[in-house]
């Protein structure tokens, strides 16, 4: 059994492309062209260097000692807080812009829940001189104002989603209804692994450089290629779908995916998708989903903003139902806390979705032997005014 997604774009019985007719030449376009055009060489190599020169790759594998000697066991940091940009979104915007010049595209579209896919996609819009327009909820756009300026100091458009929810899931409603009506001359820039295929395989190629970097790190500091742990934070699931990836298939390493619990998971106000989630389509895929019993999407809530997605990509809906990922739930306080304790014993202050990925030491425990390799998504300076708030700093 893979745990990749097969030609028409399903993991198990997730995935595919349930979209609109209208959206259907576009996506068409994608599909038939992206496997082709990312494995050009010239591709590859324009990838690749502007990753090393542009990005910063790669990023560094932090054998955190005192965070270690805590729990007890060797916790390692990939720290993708280190990127250009402070998260690992722009290994996949990277990517994608590339791809869309193959293409012949000169308008990019994206949405962005905590704004750093968006300031991810402004930066390479800005690197190319392509025209941008992020589509980011109200909420968001309030409890998010410096990933606001700074998309508006790289020159993109930020429009504001005021239906629903007034966050993620909506802005995403308002990029595809844009993608619909400018089908020619626009790319949409998903961030995370969502969407109709090909779009969750495709981001989650992009993001593979985070595990294939992680394996030949620990093989030069540890002498084998795989931990036995990789621990890593999902919302929709890039950062983790990367850090997963070269490990999908490989069943000696376990796959820990930790979701936001917000107040608590039967608490109402709640991301955990895994544990709250039945199967459903939102965004063009098929997944698992937070709805009522008559197939109405519930709100989610997390305290991070990029964590609270009603739904999650069909690779994780796939590693849960068929058990190869071992799901976590993690609320709104054990993250903030695991986001201190990083701060004040190794001197990293984490994005609060990375904090909830951080926080199941406290209750999981690992062998003294075990190398557990935790992805360290983003930096924590766009959530600075949470940490304020919640600790009265």
């Amino acid at each position: 059994m893979s745990y990749h997604a097969n030609e028409k774009g399903y993991y198990g019985e997730f995935g595919g492309a349930y979209i609109p007719e209208m959206l259907y030449p576009n996506c068409e376009e994608l599909r038939q062209n992206y496997l082709q055009i990312m494995q050009e060489p010239s591709f590859q190599e324009e990838f690749h260097h502007l990753l090393k020169d542009y990005v910063g790759r790669p990023t560094p594998l932090y054998f955190a000692e005192r965070l270690s000697k805590k729990y007890n066991t060797k916790i390692y940091l990939k720290r993708e807080d280190l990127c250009h940009t402070g998260a690992h979104k722009v290994n996949n915007t990277i990517g994608q812009i590339l791809m869309a010049k193959k293409l012949g595209k000169n308008r990019i579209i994206a949405e962005t829940g905590a704004g750093q896919h968006g300031v991810a996609t402004a930066t390479v819009c800005a690197l190319m001189g392509i025209e941008c327009v992020v589509y980011m909820g109200e909420i968001d756009i309030a409890r998010q104002a410096p990933n606001v300026a700074r998309m508006k100091m790289l020159g993109a458009e930020v429009r504001p989603a005021t239906s629903g929810s007034k966050t993620l899931k909506d802005a995403t409603n308002e990029a595809i209804r844009d993608w619909i009506n400018n089908p020619v001359d626009t790319h949409y820039i998903i961030g995370s692994v969502v969407g109709p295929h090909p779009y969750p395989d495709m981001v989650a190629r992009f993001q593979s450089v985070i595990s294939e970097e992680i394996k030949s790190q620990l093989l030069e500091k540890e002498s084998r290629e795989n931990p036995d742990y990789v621990v890593a934070c999902v919302g929709g699931g890039s950062n983790a779908a990367g850090a997963f990836y070269h490990f999908l298939d490989t069943p000696e390493v376990g796959i820990i995916a930790v979701e936001a619990a917000g107040k608590g998971i039967h608490s109402g106000e709640s991301a955990a998708t895994s544990a709250l989630g039945k199967v459903g389509i939102i965004h063009g895929s098929k997944t698992l989903l937070m709805q009522t019993s008559d197939g109405q999407i519930t709100e989610p809530y997390s305290i991070s903003a990029g964590l609270d997605y009603p739904g999650v990509g069909p690779m994780h809906a796939h590693l849960y139902t068929s058990g190869r990922g071992e799901f976590i739930s993690i609320t709104d306080d054990d993250a903030m806390q695991a986001g201190l304790e990083l701060c004040k014993l190794e001197g990293i202050i984490p994005a609060i979705e990375t904090s909830h990925a951080l926080a199941i030491f406290e209750d999981r425990k690992f062998n003294e032997n075990d190398i557990v390799v935790v992805n360290l998504s983003g930096r924590g300076d766009k959530d600075l005014q949470n940490y304020i708030d919640y600790f009265k700093l």
